[in-house]
């Protein structure tokens, strides 16, 4: 089933689209959720909130991209349950680990009047992003986006380890003069 096939049965209301959310999309937004929590419940009971929010938000929302729209909604609702988590009791996670890291050269947003700045600066690592050559960019994303553990990613691109942290650190580094360069200041 197509996206668009999908979309339309949320049009329609039909509960048939959160069947074929489920089989189409299922795994993949389970997926990412279970590499920030780090539990296969957690990533379960993510899923099951995802597939909520999409009914619930589809319509009014018309995703361009179903995959986009459902990977940042359960990566998002992972990484409230994880800063509910982590408030709890404090660890050493995975997560944890790349979020500080990336922490260093991106500007903390908090407040509602902030919501324009993050769009910009969204846009921005965007940019910053396109410009990378490939692998790096992948590298880059299956860190900071999907979170994956350097070891994970240092086998799948055949690097050591030391040279990926070394590459990220690079990348870091450059995309923090680099949205110093458009206005935004760590």
């Amino acid at each position: 089933m197509t996206d668009e096939e999908i979309v339309a049965l949320y049009f329609a209301r039909s509960e048939e689209a959160v069947a074929a959310t489920e089989r189409q999309y299922g795994a993949y937004c389970r997926r990412i959720a279970r590499a920030i929590l780090l539990s296969d419940e957690d990533a379960d009971e993510c899923l099951n909130d995802t597939l909520l929010a999409a009914w619930r938000s589809i319509p009014p929302a018309k995703p361009r991209s179903l995959a986009a729209y459902l990977g940042r909604t359960a990566r998002n609702l992972a990484l409230n349950r994880f800063k509910l988590y982590s408030a709890q009791k404090r660890g050493g996670s995975e997560t944890a680990l790349a979020l500080d890291e990336l922490g260093d050269c991106v500007p903390s947003s908090g407040s509602v009047e902030d919501e324009l700045d993050s769009a910009l600066l969204s846009e921005a690592i965007s940019r910053f992003l396109r410009a990378e050559p490939e692998e790096k960019r992948r590298v880059f994303v299956r860190r900071y986006w999907y979170l994956s553990p350097l070891e994970e990613i240092a086998a799948e691109y055949g690097m050591s380890r030391s040279k990926l942290t070394s590459l990220l650190y690079r990348m870091r580094r450059d995309l923090r003069k680099f949205l110093e360069k458009e206005g935004f200041y760590v």
